[in-house]
């Protein structure tokens, strides 16, 4: 391990002067005193015996505030930061609900407990087991539960820790063999409630309405206790999210070290790229290189990567870069992602708590939940989505209240660009808003379907799946999917399995991914996203591993893949057309409008470019046969009159309005949270429908996400930031970083940067400030 030093990791990683000039921001967050609590009256001794041997003598003031409310039968969300002990709220009133026993032996309580991956419920399940409370019968039950380990925990557990997807897929439609379960149900844990927005979001919302439903069924009715990060309006969102009214806990009283956060910008390189626009170095290679310079200074280091080959790469560069100053160093840089065997997980989280691993590059797998914190130092290798998750991954540095360092490595990306030159726009402004649409007819339509299957829907039901659900029952009806009678509405199936939704919102038909040769079945892709994503000549990554698909075929529903080791990555291209089916609400800024409404959305892949994975070079782009496909979902425009447009000399309007469109998806993510690619837009001098020169971003889920809605609802903000974000590029013409989109299905072209500033601040003129 390399000598520490007195100075700070920062200090250090700026020794080279070059380097200094790549940072945009430094941001010193003070240290926080802890404030304690009492133990709530009622809690088991036992627990709080064998918590004080593991050297917790006393909550937090926000652990014991949820614990109370779940306590009184108020569902409650407690949205507080890494590491604060958010675990605690809802073990203290679980294990409770179980020792109530003691007074009454039919009082015994059980809980069910929700996380995203399997991965956090493992980590959750050997938490419980620490405590070595007998009488928690905690269990998993998930798709690696072997079937006569299921009979035992239907039959036995009072602790059972599961994801949505099983919950959906097997507990519900098999709701009477858990009749003892759910009639005793006294807590439903919701942990990292913050992933469940957008489609999957509003997919899950609607599981946990149907199992409310059932458990009422059994005279059950239990509280919700959801843990969350940092999130703008969090009782809101839990609420929308379960349907039930929620109090939140956000007051965060857990001890935080002093920390230290950067803001780092990759120079631009000699390379050069679409229309000779110039390119950054990319932010894996420069995390690399971050990665190794604090691993030599005994700087133990985590480096968040959003792909898993990304964080291969960093790891692997960190590691070259070691092996040419100390080799020994280069054995203590490992990478964790998901893909790897549990047990391979298992080791490196133990490496990293040890200390024998110095530097680790992960995907976001160590981000939800799995218990590593107290590191020195974080490096988040682009922008990860929203604030929430900044501060989520950022929350790992910081070892018994000693000094921490993050650093944001910027991508060559409008939004990461706008962010590293605006840090107003990240410190001291509020986590964003979860956005989910439960109400969305196609999330909603098979979950009224899944629940007939499961028990039949009666007019009394209605309110409980939302407004719509009176309107879309006689199309289904109609479809033939349930059947109307006095008592109410059932599913006209035998198969209830065929009721289910996708809750991942995948659509259409799942496309297999097989490989050639062995036959073996890497995955599927729903047919959806199977344009964009194993398209003939796509490189398809699997558990690390890189495949080239071969051929496509949608009408057998097969990609066929051949193991490869290409050192690019391919994106596909469309182009798209939209035509307006409904204005739902719209407002005039001036002479301007800003409409939200409904639109449906043709697109064809046409193309797919190769880039080297190490410098985002261009190497070039082969056309694509694929038919078109249809969409119909929600979509926020804007519009110019002519007499706006008539203020401007010589502007190209194509050019103008599609690099505004451009960088107005980069940075709608800002303000939603969704990623660029859960979005589309479509710009044009003058539109059919509008017959004014019009820019589109719409939702790219059937039926919408909630994505354009909030961009309408935040537009003044989120324009003003695109505006921004292009005038701050250092760039002449457009780049990456500003204008340019890696999906753009017309090649960037045409493109005008200095006409983009000037239909922006004239739309803006009139916006509300």
């Amino acid at each position: 391990m390399g000598a520490q030093r007195s100075s700070s990791p920062l200090d250090r990683l700026l020794a080279d002067p070059a380097r200094r000039e790549r940072i945009t921001h430094v941001e010193s967050v003070p240290a926080r005193q802890g404030r304690r609590a009492d133990w709530p009256a009622w809690s088991p001794p036992l627990l709080v015996e064998r918590l004080a041997a593991t050297g917790i003598e006393a909550p937090w003031q926000h652990q014991a505030a949820a614990a109370e409310h779940a306590r009184a039968g108020r569902s409650v969300i407690i949205a507080t930061g890494t590491a604060s002990g958010k675990s605690l709220a809802y073990l203290l009133p679980s294990i409770e609900a179980i020792y109530a026993k003691d007074e009454n032996p039919r009082h015994e309580g059980t809980i069910l407990y929700l996380a995203p991956t399997k991965a956090l419920a493992a980590d959750q399940l050997r938490a419980l087991r620490s405590l070595r409370l007998t009488r928690v019968r905690a269990a998993t039950y998930d798709g690696d539960t072997p079937q006569d380990e299921r009979t035992w925990v239907r039959q036995h557990a009072n602790y059972v820790l599961t994801n949505p997807d099983m919950l959906h897929r097997s507990i519900l439609p098999s709701h009477s063999r858990w009749a003892s379960f759910l009639r005793r149900l006294r807590y439903v844990v919701i942990d990292e409630a913050h992933g469940y927005r957008g489609v999957f979001g509003s997919h899950v919302a609607h599981v946990l309405r149907r199992l409310r439903r059932l458990c009422a069924r059994y005279h059950a009715d239990p509280t919700f206790v959801l843990a969350s990060a940092t999130t703008s309006e969090p009782a809101a969102t839990a609420s929308r999210l379960t349907g039930l009214d929620v109090v939140a806990v956000d007051d965060d009283a857990s001890p935080r070290g002093p920390a230290t956060f950067a803001l780092w910008e990759p120079p631009l390189t000699e390379l050069r790229g679409e229309r000779g626009a110039p390119i950054r170095r990319t932010a894996t290679a420069e995390a690399g290189d971050l990665l190794a310079d604090l691993v030599v200074e005994g700087v133990q280091t985590l480096a968040f990567v959003r792909s898993r080959r990304g964080a291969e790469s960093v790891a692997l560069s960190a590691k070259r870069a070691l092996h040419e100053v100390t080799p020994a160093l280069a054995e203590q840089v490992a990478a964790y992602r998901a893909g790897y065997l549990p047990e391979e997980r298992r080791a490196l989280e133990a490496a990293l708590r040890s200390r024998s691993i110095i530097g680790l590059a992960s995907t976001n797998a160590l981000e939800l939940g799995v218990d590593v914190s107290g590191l020195d130092a974080v490096l988040v290798c682009g922008w990860p989505g929203t604030r929430a998750s900044l501060w989520q991954q950022s929350g790992r540095a910081g070892r018994s209240g000693q000094a921490a360092l993050s650093v944001l490595v910027a991508r060559d990306d409008p939004l990461d660009t706008f962010l590293v030159h605006h840090p107003e726009a990240i410190f001291g402004t509020p986590v964003e808003a979860t956005v989910l649409d439960p109400d969305n007819p196609y999330v909603l339509e098979p979950h009224l379907c899944a629940a007939a299957s499961e028990m039949p829907l009666t007019e009394d039901d209605l309110p409980l799946f939302g407004p719509s659900t009176a309107d879309l029952l006689p199309d289904l009806v109609r479809r033939g999917l349930l059947r109307r009678r006095p008592a109410g509405w059932y599913w006209t199936r035998r198969d209830k399995a065929a009721a289910l939704a996708d809750i991942r919102g995948a659509g259409g038909e799942p496309i297999q991914v097989v490989e050639l040769g062995t036959g073996r079945l890497l995955g599927t892709v729903d047919e959806a996203s199977a344009h964009t994503t194993v398209h003939e000549g796509a490189v398809y990554i699997h558990q690390g591993d890189s495949f080239i698909v071969q051929t496509l075929d949608l009408d057998d529903s097969v990609a066929l893949v051949e193991s490869a080791d290409p050192d690019y990555s391919t994106t596909a291209r469309d182009v798209t057309d939209i035509t307006i089916v409904e204005r739902l609400r719209s407002t005039s800024w001036g002479e301007a409008t800003l409409c939200f409404g409904t639109v449906e959305v043709t697109r064809q892949v046409v193309a797919y470019q190769m880039r080297r994975l190490q410098t985002g070079e261009m190497l070039g782009e082969k056309p694509l046969d694929l038919p078109a496909r249809t969409l119909r979902t929600r979509a926020v425009w804007w519009t110019l009159s002519d007499a706006q447009i008539s203020s401007l000399d010589r502007l190209d309007l194509a050019g103008a309005a599609h690099a505004a469109e451009h960088a107005s998806i980069g940075l709608l993510p800002l303000f939603a949270t969704c990623d660029r690619w859960d979005i589309g837009g479509v710009s044009t001098a003058v539109h059919p429908d509008t017959g004014l020169l019009t820019v589109f971003v719409y939702d790219g889920h059937e039926g919408g996400a909630g994505f354009a809605e909030r961009g309408y609802a935040d537009a003044a903000e989120w324009l003003h930031a695109t505006r921004d974000a292009i005038a701050s590029c250092e760039c002449d013409s457009g780049c990456p970083s500003c204008i340019q989109s890696p999906k753009c299905g017309n090649g960037n072209d045409p493109l005008d940067k200095r006409g983009a500033l000037d239909l922006l601040a004239i739309l803006l003129a009139q916006a509300p400030a």
